[in-house]
């Protein structure tokens, strides 16, 4: 069974595993189409090598100290925390002794971690995994990949070498075309804690799907991207999981909609 589920899981690295800009000036979301299908028509998809060179080129200031802060490819002179995750991250290691093991699906190239890194070593033990696309991974173990940053191409990959408790989605499930089919096989592999940061929650009425239109001056792209009925999206949760908190996110969009994370715990 758990061969399965995780074989399953390969299928879904293609959409969705990029950190997209949400919330800056120019980026738009429009539209409610009643399939992905026709979303993806209506889009013009996007250069990945594009926003891959730019993600990379802006990290390795970040890594090299050169630069505070990176959120999309976009660097900042000073980091914004999420603090509701940093706590939650913490009290994760807290629990475990001072260790922390996590997967982040859809990482990037390591985001999350460097924006959290000053607080982050102060712990005994971090084992921090990424599971992106093939060609991230690729620059990942290349340019970053470390004792603590590890970069897999599936989930397979990463349990085969470690065991983590946590696993984190970073806006990243609104990208995927069945996110829920995802999260029920997610939900089946047993993890202790499931943590969403930068999720866009719709706030009258059902899933809508929309086309997120980024402007040519951060890089050329529109793609599909979903803002969720929050009733509904908990709800998907309760037979298995309890949720801890909720909290705000930084980021913004043009239509009626909040942007949340929230920290769900196995019962």
């Amino acid at each position: 069974m758990r061969e399965n589920i995780i074989q399953f899981l390969k299928t879904w690295l293609s959409p969705g595993m990029i950190r997209l800009i949400s919330g800056k000036k120019g980026v738009k979301w429009s539209g409610d189409y009643n399939s992905w299908e026709k979303a993806q028509r209506a889009s013009t998809g996007y250069d990945s090598e594009i926003i891959l060179n730019r993600v990379r080129d802006s990290l390795l200031k970040v890594k090299n100290g050169k630069a505070m802060y990176e959120r999309d490819s976009v660097l900042f002179e000073k980091i914004e925390y999420s603090w509701p995750l940093l706590a939650f991250l913490m009290l994760v290691a807290v629990k475990s002794k001072g260790k922390l093991n996590v997967i982040d699906f859809g990482g990037s190239l390591g985001s999350t971690y460097f924006q959290n890194r000053k607080f982050l070593s102060a712990l005994s033990m971090i084992q921090w995994n990424i599971v992106e696309q093939r060609h991230f991974v690729e620059v990942g173990k290349k340019y970053f990949e470390n004792d603590i940053l590890k970069f897999f191409y599936d989930i397979e990959g990463c349990l085969k070498q470690a065991s983590p408790d946590t696993i984190l989605f970073s806006s990243v499930i609104q990208y995927l075309e069945t996110p829920y089919e995802l999260l029920e096989k997610v939900k089946a592999l047993n993890f202790e804690y499931i943590l969403f940061d930068r999720t866009p929650f719709i706030l009258e009425g059902k899933d809508r799907l929309t086309i997120q239109s980024v402007p040519p001056e951060i890089y050329r792209a529109s793609y599909p991207c979903w803002f969720f009925d929050k009733k509904k999206f908990y709800a998907f949760f309760k037979d298995k999981y309890s949720v801890i908190a909720t909290f705000g996110s930084m980021d913004k969009a043009n239509i009626p909609s909040t942007f949340e994370g929230c920290i769900l715990r196995k019962k």
